[in-house]
């Protein structure tokens, strides 16, 4: 598979952990008054919500032609599970820097 074929899936997997699990996590937080989860806690919350849009991961059709684009999106998404649970994932830890700090 060419870059370029699976640049757009690469965009979205560097944002969706903070854009989409982060953001819903501190909400979440914030609405439970929990001002202080730790780590662990706000990496397991922000898995959870970005687990809720698992579908999206699964709707390229099951045709040869998106073989190879599944595998990929496959593979990214269990890196990216795995990031966010050992603390790797430098914009989800930013992100819960900044709402134990400000909340």
């Amino acid at each position: 598979m060419r870059n370029d074929e699976r640049f757009e899936i690469e965009r979205a997997f560097d944002l969706l952990p903070h854009i989409v699990g982060s953001s819903w996590a501190v909400v979440w937080f914030r609405l439970n008054k929990i001002k202080k989860p730790t780590r662990e806690e706000y990496r397991e919350k922000v898995l959870d919500y970005l687990k809720m849009i698992g579908p999206v991961f699964e709707a390229f059709p099951q045709d040869k032609n998106f073989e190879e684009m599944r595998k990929y999106v496959e593979y990214r998404k269990k890196e990216e599970y795995q990031k966010i649970i050992k603390g790797l994932n430098p914009e989800v830890e930013k992100r819960y820097d900044r709402y134990v700090d400000y909340g």
